[in-house]
């Protein structure tokens, strides 16, 4: 798999697996755990989730100013592990107030920026040696697969910290009941018979006398389980700290390229007040406006950021930057659309996909079943495909084993099989894994005929791709019951519908991301000016941080329109994104070439 390849990228392929099993976990769980511990609705769960996820990836542009100033990218590398690792440690800690929580938060979101932009530079320099830079997008498609093993496993391990505190203490979960035990506590129940009745079967010491004990006690139990999931994330962060700190050496020291041109332009304070002018400007235009506030800043800082680059940059090096801020335009509106994931598709896949499923569906709900099909189906690829004799040994034992302990696990599984919400996080990273190989065969492919698409072009056909995703859901969501209608009563059995619905949303979703984000991170590497390539890392991030902060979109329309209606929204900002960078293309390929 690495053949060819420098051996740095093994060290970056397994230093960052830790920063994407924290990230996953918090994408299972943060919104689900902000309203069960502290009854907050979907539009502040959706708010704080925004602001944290914009905070990860704004502050990554801290981190490239901060490492290209310092020349020291693989020590803020390490820095950031830490106060990662910090946070996790902190975000474990049961019983804490929602405003110590968002300061938690916001020391992880710390940590990443100043870890994520920098590494995705320090990949990029590996590749600057002209002996690897053909091999720089499946570099990127390599490092992309690899930290997702570590998201696919994140979500798994939450669901089972929570659910093994939950038996612990006596209680099974159901995702339904944390808004109802805050409802009974607040005295707004509407359907006290309905509650009785979730609140026996989740009981596992028989029917429920007290049911206003029986809440506090299942919120309390259900939040804590929820801190231990975030304790498994420090321990991922603990491991990933260790392998950097050991095999760092094998990363490059590769500084800053410090331009030649005696006409370089100088970072003064009159553009750096410049660029703040433009962004009280642009936030106070929206307060006028009276748009959201927060989104305004985001939108503002992001017109500083371009106000500065271009400032600072000199007449050689502005083509570039322009095209890279007219690609960082555009992802905006797919992050926007893709981090749905871990908001309002999770509140989609808590409310209204079924709470249980057959034996089959079932194989891709637990750990061991999914492992086990994985097994199976890696074992059929090396028995079918070209290769040694040996290989196809392998794969027959492989296919032999692994289809008797999936045969053996669906014989077991009952005939309804209760599912969780958490786990459906874990098939993006699946299908990253799955699919790296896939999309960068079909690419090789291609490249072979002299047909491979650019790497601009490959980013607007994964914004139509990403399209699809949600035009999928649009059709699955056109029979079900608004939250609106609901009036906070719980989503009837009618308006469940199957999982499949999301899986399949997901699969597409990831198809578009494999064409998009790493794709997107090589033109980004390619496209730099050698002097800001940690900024303009840090300037990707910030785009997917203003796509991140405008989330909030989806949080604050999922109570007030019709579901359909909501996933509608994204095919448009999809749609449209892909139109406009099709219109630059001839543009966006000059510079790669």
């Amino acid at each position: 798999m690495f053949k060819n390849h420098p051996k740095g990228l093994i060290v970056a392929f397994f230093a960052n697996m830790g920063e994407r099993f924290g990230f996953y976990t918090m994408m299972a769980i943060l919104v689900l755990f902000l309203q069960a511990k502290y009854d907050v609705n979907a539009e502040t769960a959706g708010s704080i989730y925004s602001w944290f996820y914009f905070a990860i990836y704004a502050l990554a542009l801290l981190g490239g100013i901060i490492a290209d100033a310092t020349k020291r990218y693989k020590l803020v590398i390490m820095v950031g592990i830490v106060i990662m690792f910090l946070g996790y440690i902190m975000m474990a800690i049961p019983g804490m107030s929602l405003t110590t929580t968002v300061i938690f938060l916001f020391t992880i979101a710390l940590g990443n920026g100043l870890f994520k932009g920098n590494l995705q530079a320090v990949v990029g320099q590996m590749y600057d040696n002209p002996q690897y830079e053909k091999l720089r997008d499946k570099a990127y498609l390599l490092f992309y697969m690899g930290i997702n093993v570590g998201a696919f496993f994140a979500p798994f391990a939450a669901n089972a910290a929570r659910n093994w505190w939950l038996k612990t203490n006596g209680l099974h979960h159901d995702g339904s009941l944390p808004a109802m035990c805050h409802q009974m506590l607040n005295g707004t129940i509407k359907d006290t018979e309905t509650f009785q009745q979730l609140a026996n079967a989740a009981n596992m010491n028989g029917p429920v006398t007290d049911l206003a004990a029986f809440a506090q006690n299942y919120i309390d139990v259900f939040s804590k389980g929820y801190n231990y999931a975030f304790g498994v994330a420090a321990g991922a962060m603990l491991i990933s700290l260790a392998v950097y700190i050991f095999f760092n050496r094998l990363l490059p020291n590769k500084q800053v390229v410090k331009s030649e041109n005696k006409n370089e332009p100088n970072v003064s304070l009159l553009k750096i007040f410049l660029s703040l002018t433009v962004m009280a400007a642009v936030t106070s235009l929206f307060f006028i406006l009276g748009i959201d506030t927060g989104i305004g800043f985001a939108v503002g800082l992001f017109a500083a950021f371009i106000t500065w680059i271009v400032s600072i940059s000199t007449k050689e090096e502005r083509p570039r930057i322009t095209a890279l801020l007219l690609v960082f335009g555009v992802v905006i509106f797919f992050w926007m659309s893709f981090h749905q994931n871990g908001l309002t598709m999770t509140f989609f896949a808590r409310d209204y996909t079924v709470k249980a499923v057959g034996p089959f569906t079932y194989l891709f709900f637990e750990l061991e079943n999914i492992l086990s099909v994985i097994g199976l189906i890696a074992g059929i690829v090396l028995l079918v495909r070209k290769g040694t004799s040996k290989q196809r040994v392998i794969g027959l034992a492989m296919t032999i084993a692994f289809g008797i302990l999936a045969f053996f696990l669906y014989n077991k599984a009952a005939g309804n099989n209760d599912i969780q919400p958490e786990v459906f996080q874990s098939f993006n990273p699946l299908f990253i894994v799955s699919l790296t190989f896939l999309v960068s065969g079909i690419f090789t492919w291609l490249s072979d005929r002299g047909k491979e698409p650019s790497t601009p072009r490959k980013i607007g056909i994964g914004m139509i791709i990403a399209a699809f995703g949600f035009l999928l859901m649009v059709v699955g969501s056109l029979d079900i019951v608004s939250p609106f209608e609901l009036s906070g009563s719980p989503v009837p059995d009618s308006s469940r519908i199957s999982p499949y619905w999301l899986m399949n949303s997901y699969l597409i979703l990831t198809v578009a991301e494999l064409f998009l984000s790493p794709m997107g991170l090589s033109f980004v590497s390619k496209v730099s000016p050698p002097r800001f390539q940690g900024l303009m890392q840090g300037g990707w991030l910030l785009a997917t941080a203003v796509g991140n902060k405008l989330l909030g979109i989806g949080s604050f329309f999922w109570d007030k329109i019709e579901i359909w209606q909501l996933w509608a929204i994204f095919v448009v900002c999809c749609l449209l994104s892909a139109a406009f960078i099709f219109t630059i293309m001839k543009r966006l390929e000059r510079l790669t070439q």
